[in-house]
């Protein structure tokens, strides 16, 4: 497990992409800041596209999960190690300034026992055995190709099965906010005012950025409710007007 914000996590790339074409297992914590370049350490996610379609040069997958809370930061971490481990791939907690600074209650829970497959191919030792190799280097006539299709489909196995995020008042709304991480706790903020004022507004939180519940976006798009999508400042705004349309 290692962390860094930002341009940290962007001189990690050669690395994190030898451990996706290596299959190994580890957890990177992103608590991402504006930029470019060094920035500064105010909230940011403009660390989106590269977390959730591979940085490097690219042709792998990260695990991305992004927290709204102190709460979430660390169960989804607990979750984040076991993902990695489940399928021998980079996890990634993407977080933002607000998050990495904030202080609220914590329950430290017991985080629920997954069923991980054995390490059979880990490093321990060749004694007695034939040595395994752990390797991102496939230069024989179509080795590459076979191994950039036994990722895809472990990609399209983490899509199937490990999707999460969180609707909220969705059934009966005209407008959705989409959003996640701190932003979409300021825009749960936001929602709660309009309801108040008898406003139809829901939330709809995406928790993995990958796999990204594609599905579940695409069946509420389909329900004729409109889907505005938020980034940081937006959210502040949105939050900042409805609350002094509320006022008035």
């Amino acid at each position: 497990m290692t962390s860094s914000s930002s341009p940290g996590i962007s001189l990690m790339q050669e690395g994190i992409s030898y451990m996706a074409g290596s299959e190994l297992p580890g957890l990177i914590v992103n608590i991402s800041r504006s930029g470019p370049g060094l920035g500064g350490i105010s909230p940011s996610q403009g660390d989106y596209f590269q977390a959730t379609r591979g940085g490097g040069h690219g042709d792998y997958r990260m695990i991305v999960l992004a927290p709204s809370s102190v709460q979430e930061m660390y169960d989804l971490a607990c979750l984040a190690f076991d993902l990695s481990d489940k399928y021998r791939n980079p996890a990634m907690i993407l977080g933002d300034a607000l998050i990495g600074q904030m202080k609220e209650p914590l329950l430290r829970r017991k985080p629920a026992k997954m069923d991980l497959p054995p390490k059979d191919w880990a490093l321990t030792g060749a004694k007695g055995r034939k040595p395994h190799r752990l390797k991102s280097l496939y230069l024989q006539d179509g080795e590459l190709s076979e191994h950039n299709w036994k990722l895809h489909q472990k990609y399209e196995q983490m899509k199937k099965e490990e999707v999460c995020f969180e609707s909220f008042f969705t059934e009966d709304a005209k407008l959705i906010i989409a959003a996640f991480g701190s932003m979409a706790r300021v825009s749960k903020t936001s929602v709660e005012l309009a309801r108040e004022e008898g406003m139809n507004v829901g939330l709809f939180r995406p928790i993995t950025l990958f796999p990204f519940p594609q599905t579940e976006r695409e069946q509420l798009a389909q329900k004729e409710n409109r889907l505005l999508r938020l980034n940081l400042l937006c959210a502040v705004a949105v939050l900042f007007f409805t609350a002094v349309a509320t006022a008035i």
